[in-house]
């Protein structure tokens, strides 16, 4: 990753480039530092040429606007990726630091406070928001369930479900052991009981799910469903890890960690 720094009247703007992971985040905070103490408290960081971010660089992020804060200024970002927008988006960061369309715009609200008093317990955060798509090890289950018409679509493929049918639910949660989500039913007609006794307690699926923060592309597990929550809208679902190899583990349980470290700073940067 590249950074290069360009001062303004009191401000400065910080544009990077390239894969911001941990290994580039002391650059960051030398930059960071060298602007306080210089008298430059405020900064714009425009990442629109960034590719990817981790946790530990989001980490860094927070990190720098406590510390801009502190010396009577602020941080806000501007430009983002399409990549780096839909993480801010979906573990919160965003509630923390403004994020702008354009340079001009964030140095514009540099005045304003990024975080929201109304979230001291850090609960606006919250989990990826991934798809997680689930079908069963046994394929006549599904034809079981719902009724064959040419108006149930498999929501991934787009044909007629068949023993292909596959659901789609939304990440609601993630540990090294069991994988949360929830699903409405898409277009199966099925109530909400009637989903709950489709994803039955006991029952193994094969679950595919996204970790947006790891380059890893879908991850894969057979998964046996341990809880059934039905709502309003659909039910919730805890699926416990049958199958998964031990790479995919280790991926998951680093996404938890990043997880649990993200939750842990923004509470900080909101409680400070």
């Amino acid at each position: 990753m590249q950074i290069t720094v360009e001062p303004r009247e009191s401000y400065a703007i910080l544009y990077l480039a390239g894969e911001f992971d941990t290994y580039y985040v002391p650059a960051l905070q030398a930059e960071i530092d060298d602007l306080i103490k210089a008298g430059v408290s405020s900064a714009v960081l425009n990442l629109r040429l960034v590719k990817f971010i981790n946790s530990t660089a989001l980490g860094a992020i927070i990190k720098s606007s406590k510390q801009l804060n502190g010396a009577g200024g602020r941080l806000a970002i501007a430009h983002p990726s399409k990549f780096c927008r839909d993480i801010f988006s979906k573990v919160g960061l965003d509630r923390v630091v403004p994020v702008f369309d354009t340079d001009e715009e964030a140095a514009s609200n540099l005045g304003v406070a990024p975080a929201s008093s109304d979230d001291k317990d850090g609960s606006a955060f919250h989990e990826d928001e991934s798809s997680v798509i689930f079908k069963p090890v046994d394929a006549d289950r599904a034809a079981h369930f719902i009724e064959e018409s040419t108006e149930v679509i498999n929501p991934v493929h787009g044909h007629d479900f068949g023993k292909n049918w596959s659901g789609i639910g939304r990440m609601a949660g993630l540990d090294d052991s069991n994988v949360r989500f929830t699903w409405s039913g898409g277009k199966t007609g099925l109530d909400p009981f009637h989903m709950g006794q489709l994803v039955a307690l006991g029952t193994d699926w094969k679950i595919k799910f996204r970790l947006p923060l790891l380059k890893k592309g879908h991850c894969e597990a057979i998964a046996t469903i341990s809880e059934v929550e039905e709502r309003a809208d659909g039910i919730k679902v805890q699926a416990t890890f049958k199958e998964i190899d031990d790479e995919t583990r280790g991926f998951v349980r680093q996404y938890s960690a990043d997880m649990s470290y993200l939750k842990d700073e923004l509470r900080k940067a909101t409680d400070a």
